[in-house]
């Protein structure tokens, strides 16, 4: 016969108390180190990725002309398929992205297009009048759902972060003060402006970068320099450096050298003319003892809140990584989210925001710090032994 149980030695599972939702704070920034992570971790060589990133934004630039869509849309249509492809590699294609893409954009820069009329575009592009359909037509039913599918993957790929960079207007305004000629300077630098999207600049820099360095290479390649805005005296008024705007000229170089077919102003300037602009840069970034990238592996990356590209000093632990992942844009289930950690502080695990808990998105990092501390005494795990003595009543047979 078993002995009879004492209720004090016996021992009452507690309830399971509720999951501390994960955070993912959104960041505006990206810097070159976090890119090429993302990328090792995907396994994508760098040629493939040109590759695709070009045929996108060209197609994005394509659709957009073709539906008379302002250039902000582009500008956000381009950055958060950059942002999308960083989490979700896909070797196989890159028009699902870019459509979703650009029909994300059109939604954040209220020029509100169905996904629809977005396919209906591409389709009739490659048409003849006689042969073009209409956006009702029924071979866009499916491929339209597939659509509004990754929209949801776009939008948690940057985080709900609906803060764009417009470096177009800032480029005319920059012309236009340091008294570049209008017609050749003016309007080099504002196809540059457009040209360096089809880069990794935009995640990289702020607006002031990026117009800067447009003007000041379209003065290199027309042949009239900008000496007054290339010799940095503005930069601290900007709040940003010498480094960041040639990390933005070397990529601008890079992309006109080696893919200058691809390019708006690749096209009306020869070769050998890039060529002599990069060795010139390339002599006074070693001169100036300048790196090629303002953050790179050998330093510890900065993120939104970095001293650098015109931001305030704030502390930002998150960083925007990538796992290996071989999921399609068609999959439309939600990511295991990246680089995430718990209210209270606990690494990412399993799969969050399926199963285990809620993954909540903001902006501000010092919020997500503040509700970490303060609800981290909450799911502090509190253990203490006791010893207690029990007499054994049992009778001896």
């Amino acid at each position: 016969m078993a002995p009879p149980q004492h209720p004090e030695t016996s021992e009452t599972p507690q309830p399971p108390g509720p999951h501390p939702s994960y955070i993912q704070i959104a960041k505006p920034y990206v810097f070159e180190s976090k890119i090429q992570e993302c990328m090792l971790a995907a396994g994508i060589t760098e040629a493939r990725d040109e590759d695709i990133r070009l045929q996108a934004v060209a197609w994005i630039d394509n659709v957009r002309r073709a539906m008379h869509l302002p250039v902000r849309t582009y500008n956000t249509a381009v950055v958060y398929f950059h942002k999308f492809r960083l989490l979700h590699p896909d070797n196989t294609g890159y028009i699902d992205a870019a459509a979703a893409a650009l029909f994300t954009a059109c939604k954040i820069e209220d020029t509100l297009k169905k996904s629809r009329d977005i396919l209906c575009a591409a389709h009739n592009e490659k048409l003849t009048a006689s042969e073009q359909v209409t956006p009702d037509d029924p071979i866009f039913e499916n491929h339209a759902k597939i659509i509004i599918g990754i929209e949801r993957l776009m939008l948690e790929a940057s985080g709900f972060d609906f803060r764009n960079r417009y470096p177009q207007r800032l480029v005319l305004k920059l012309a236009k003060v340091y008294s570049a000629d209008k017609a050749t300077i003016g309007k080099t630098a504002y196809k540059m402006s457009l040209d360096l999207y089809r880069t990794f600049a935009p995640l990289k820099q702020t607006t002031p970068t990026m117009a800067i360095a447009c003007v000041e290479l379209a003065g290199r390649v027309i042949g009239s320099p900008v000496s007054e805005l290339a010799s940095g005296k503005d930069y601290k008024q900007w709040k940003i450096t010498r480094q960041e705007v040639m990390e933005t000229l070397l990529d601008l170089v890079d992309l006109y050298t080696h893919h200058r077919s691809s390019t708006i102003v690749g096209q009306d300037h020869a070769l050998e003319e890039f060529i002599s602009i990069r060795i010139a840069l390339n002599q006074e970034a070693s001169t100036e003892k300048l790196a090629r990238f303002a953050q790179s592996h050998r330093e510890k990356a900065l993120t939104n809140g970095a001293t650098t590209n015109g931001l305030k000093a704030k502390k930002d632990p998150k960083g925007l990584t990538s796992p290996r992942s071989t999921a399609s844009p068609k999959d439309v289930k939600s990511p295991q989210p990246i680089g995430l950690t718990s209210v209270t502080g606990t690494p990412l695990q399993g799969k969050p925001g399926l199963k285990e808990g809620t993954v909540r998105f903001m902006l501000d990092p010092e919020r997500a710090r503040d509700e970490k501390h303060t609800v981290a005494d909450f799911f502090k795990r509190d253990e203490e032994e006791y010893e207690i003595e029990v007499e054994d009543n049992r009778r001896r047979v």
